[in-house]
Parts: C-alpha cells; structure tokens; sequence
C-alpha cells in the first residue's frame, strides 16, 4: 500500500479549518506547536460599519420581514381552520 497523499492542483497547502483537538490521538505536543506557533499575528477583516439610521432602518425591514412571514402562516392557519368547519367537516 502506498502511504504517499494525494497532491491536488489547486491545493496550496494551507489549513482552512484544523480538526486538531486536545485529547485525540495523531500529532504529538511537539508537532502542533510547530504547526500552529502562539506568536503569529492573525489579521482580522472588518467590514464597513453601519451608521446609526442604516442600522436601524435594516432592523425594521428585518421585523417587517418577520412579521410577512408570521402573517403568511397565520392566515393559511386560519383558512385552513375556516375550510375544515365549513366544508369538510359538514
């Protein structure tokens, strides 16, 4: 059996997500601090902030959404009840 993995043409060998987590078996101690070395500066990106009025006009159109969706169920809710009393259950 071949022990050698396989080379992909898009990886570039870098770590998206480590799956490394205390307590299981695989890499020593030595290892991971090697791999991931506690000195290294992560940069972190932030976006554009919101103003105060566009923060809150995204809220409300938030609730609004909401409130559409919670209006939607309540009357199918409702004729669905209406057309069970008066028509089916006749």
């Amino acid at each position: 059996m071949s022990t050698k993995s396989k080379q992909y043409e898009d990886d570039d060998g870098r770590v998206i997500c480590s799956m490394d987590v205390e307590g299981m078996r695989g890499l020593s101690l030595k290892a991971r601090r090697k791999m991931h070395p506690e000195n290294v500066v992560y940069k972190t990106v932030h976006g554009d902030q919101l103003s105060r009025s566009e923060a809150r006009r995204y809220n409300w159109y938030a609730v609004l959404a909401g409130m559409l969706v919670v209006s939607v169920f309540s009357i199918t809710w409702i004729l669905f009840v209406l057309f069970c009393t008066e028509i089916w259950f006749k």
